[in-house]
């Protein structure tokens, strides 16, 4: 039977580079998963080839066993992945509700409004979806406020409610600590933990080693574009390689 996510043998060369190296993981449904890696190690570069964001120069990335490299991130996203970004990709001259109805409406898909009587119902749960998102992630009192004026850490809450609007039954979160403080970031550990307890699937990339090391029931460690190590966070603290190549070691 096959795994929830697998990537198989999956390669990316940028030039002379391979930025990802013959990378085979698979993901069961329900995990939670950390991968970690040095700057440089392909650890985006994986993501983006899983979201149909980059296109694969070789192997395969199979959704509950069907291929869907090749897929745009639009179809993609609609099979049931949702993600984030390292660098925000939020609209800052849009309420935060538009800016999740973003999410909502690449779900749905809406095209003439409130014409028809489906498309109004379309509508309908666009604007459900999006409510349900920012409770989610305890944004309701700013859905009218400018995404540009709320703060640092809330805008990383938006991106999240924004993937959550697409109802992912996978979500990936790339660096969603970055810039946090350890308060913020103790929070966001309580809230990722909470969407897992809900069932959902997460592959997150962090460089906090103690937030993906006390959350994440195994980790996959990249270095150089190729995996080195997939285990229980124990096990991968531990490993030579490991130690070597991410985690450092003594002199």
């Amino acid at each position: 039977m096959s795994a929830f996510l697998e990537t198989l043998q999956l390669g990316r060369t940028f030039g002379g580079l391979k930025a990802v190296d013959d990378v085979s993981m698979a993901i069961e449904q329900g995990e939670l998963v950390g991968l970690i890696g040095p700057n440089g190690a392909g650890k985006t570069t994986l993501f983006n080839l899983i979201s149909g964001f980059t296109a694969p120069s070789s192997g395969e990335v199979r959704l509950k066993g069907e291929r869907i490299d090749g897929l745009t991130p639009h179809d993609i996203a609609r099979r049931g992945i949702g993600r984030t970004f390292q660098n925000l990709r939020i609209f800052p001259n849009m309420s935060v509700f538009d800016n999740v109805t973003v999410g909502a409406i690449g779900h749905e898909t809406i095209g003439l409004g409130s014409i028809f009587p489906w498309q109004k119902a379309k509508s309908d749960r666009i604007t459900q979806k999006s409510f349900a998102a920012l409770e989610a992630v305890g944004l309701l009192a700013e859905a009218d406020d400018l995404a540009a004026n709320i703060s640092y850490g809330k805008r990383k809450y938006l991106e999240i409610a924004r993937a959550l609007a697409m109802q992912p039954e996978l979500l990936i979160l790339d660096e969603p600590a970055a810039g946090l403080n350890e308060t913020e970031t103790r929070q966001l550990a309580d809230f990722i933990r909470s969407l897992h307890r809900e069932g959902r699937t997460i592959i997150l990339i962090e460089h906090d080693m103690r937030l993906v090391m006390s959350i994440c029931e195994r980790v996959i460690v990249l270095a150089s574009g190729r995996k080195i190590c997939d285990g229980k966070p124990d096990m991968v603290q531990q490993d030579a390689g490991v130690l070597e190549a991410y985690l450092g070691v003594d002199e």
